[in-house]
């Protein structure tokens, strides 16, 4: 591979910042959730590694994309309404899940666990009893079948096309899925050790992930169509694209070691 031209430095730290992001996916955080939960309620050792399972199966697509788009981008360019096109379904699929997670907190009895709610995990709900490592990591590889996901590969595999041939768009792909491993990996992580906690502290760190998913999911979404439809928001966030995903990633971070943190507490005198 050639030296990396010097605008390229500045693409890949986005594309990685777009991996941590899309492991945040209230889809992702859902399935995740369920499959942890199962594994660990038959005491499998593979629960605190479902996250990180599941992002490997959903990256091997990414990047089987990035590879393809890359080779094509010579006699190929991404159509006009494929940006648009994504950027609506994401809109849309933000505000649905944003409120259904909200909703989640606001009917859940107080002694009850918050489970994040995401769309397609609802669509695959058998396949959260998957306990075989290749099965979580093929659960996965089917999540990473959609649109969105699809139209987010080829977009950044352009453009590293562009700038150095397929090879760049595999390095793109590989950098997407190290973020989305690092972020879904973590997660996974996290339920294993909260299932270990006393319900209290579980309950309560559930709530604070799940309105913070909320939140974000319906921030984004209405960023999303005031930049639509805004030129002066368009033009304000044009070259910000790495500051804004590092600052949702940054929220939800601090979300997670909240979380963390409440289920370390220490257990109550009647626990």
């Amino acid at each position: 591979m050639e030296q990396l031209p010097a605008n390229f430095s500045a693409l890949l730290a986005l594309v990685f910042a777009l991996g941590m992001r899309h492991g945040f996916d209230p889809d992702h955080l859902a399935t995740i959730d369920g499959l942890t939960r199962f594994n660990a309620a038959a005491e499998r050792r593979v629960s605190r590694w479902c996250g990180f399972l599941f992002s490997l199966g959903h990256g091997v697509i990414v990047m089987a994309v990035a590879i393809s788009v890359g080779v094509l981008a010579q006699e190929w360019k991404a159509p006009l309404w494929l940006e648009d096109a994504g950027a609506w379904i994401s809109i849309i699929f933000l505000t649905l899940l944003g409120l259904m997670n909200l909703a989640a907190v606001l009917k859940a009895a107080p002694d009850q666990v918050v489970r994040p709610i995401g769309l397609k995990g609802r669509l695959f709900a058998r396949l959260q009893h998957a306990s075989h490592p290749a099965l979580v990591a093929l659960v996965g590889a089917l999540f990473a079948l959609s649109f969105d996901t699809m139209s987010q590969a080829a977009l950044f595999s352009v453009t590293a096309a562009g700038l150095g041939g397929w090879e760049y768009s595999l390095l793109m792909g590989g950098t997407f899925m190290l973020g989305m491993m690092l972020t879904d990996g973590l997660n996974g992580l996290w339920i294993s050790r909260l299932i270990q906690r006393s319900r209290q502290m579980a309950c309560l760190a559930s709530r604070v992930m799940s309105l913070s998913i909320a939140s974000l999911s319906l921030l984004v979404a209405a960023f999303g169509t005031a930049k639509y439809f805004s030129p002066a928001v368009d033009a304000w966030s044009e070259g910000r694209e790495l500051m804004l995903g590092l600052a949702v990633i940054a929220v939800v971070a601090g979300s997670f070691l909240l979380a963390l943190r409440l289920s370390r507490a220490p257990l109550p005198a009647d626990a």
